[in-house]
């Protein structure tokens, strides 16, 4: 999926929702653990009764490589089933890969050629060598880890080195890669002050924010500060939406919870004129 095809998705859904599908087995409705793959059962069901309301879909591969052979199985009929039946969607493998040289190649592969997903999250912690593999794709986004959510954040990324903010040293010097164009970056909804520094350097590209819902993001705020001429914004929600109820009205309670994030979204655009 091109920029421009995200861009007219959010235009048509009045949405700029990511779902996260970080599927635990201890949570997910009991009823569904008789299923032959509960996993793939819960994505399905969630993903069918909110798909109108999304323009993508993140994954954490943490959570399907725990369960093994089988979980790996459950996220490559996923995204297959997003692909057939949601080709509009944009995929989003949060598997926060990194290496040098070919490995980086190789894990580009596994996602982009044998999952087919439309991008991967990379950390840049090993410099251009290790994400440039991932930018040689055609028309796949390699989003990077800029300023995350959690409270680790603060022992490396906000540090000043020669007088600069290391995760806007990274910002910069991400400008500087071959194929940067296909670059999107991860900022987490609670850094929201740090958009306006953030948007100074990368004005144009699109963010993947978590953190609104369950770690205490707010929407308005990360709207407010990092907002763009097209958006350039996927606001991702993960326990706050598919953990909405571990009943059997779990799909349902999913979509309420998606439409809500959905309709402010909407006032939010009809605001800005977009």
């Amino acid at each position: 999926m091109t920029t421009s095809q995200l861009i007219q998705e959010i235009k048509r859904k009045k949405s700029f929702l990511c779902i996260g599908l970080d599927v635990d087995l201890n949570k997910i409705p009991k009823h569904l653990l008789e299923e032959e793959d509960p996993i793939f059962a819960f994505n399905k069901a969630i993903i069918d009764a909110t798909h109108h309301l999304c323009v993508a879909y993140k994954p954490n591969t943490a959570f399907y490589e725990a369960y093994g052979l089988k979980g790996w199985k459950a996220l490559e009929k996923t995204i297959n089933y997003l692909n057939e039946n949601h080709p509009e969607i944009f995929t989003i493998a949060d598997a926060k890969r990194g290496d040098i040289g070919n490995t980086s190649t190789m894990y580009a592969k596994a996602f982009f050629e044998d999952l087919a997903f439309d991008s991967v999250t990379v950390a840049p912690y090993m410099g251009k060598d290790s994400v440039e593999p991932f930018l040689a794709f055609e028309n796949k986004h390699t989003i990077l880890l800029a300023l995350t959510s959690n409270q680790g954040a603060f022992d490396f990324q906000t540090k000043t080195v020669d007088g600069k903010e290391v995760y806007k040293q990274v910002l910069e010097t991400s400008k500087t890669w071959v194929n940067s164009e296909n670059l999107m970056y991860v900022v987490g909804a609670t850094k929201a002050e740090y958009l306006v520094d953030i948007r100074k350097i990368i004005p144009n590209s699109f963010l993947l924010v978590p953190g609104v819902g369950a770690q205490g993001g707010n929407l308005q705020d990360v709207c407010k500060y990092g907002m763009n001429d097209t958006v350039g914004l996927l606001i991702n929600s993960s326990r706050g939406i598919i953990y909405a109820s571990n009943d059997t009205d779990f799909a349902a309670s999913a979509a309420q919870k998606s439409e809500e994030l959905q309709k402010e979204m909407a006032d939010i655009l009809d605001a800005s004129s977009f």
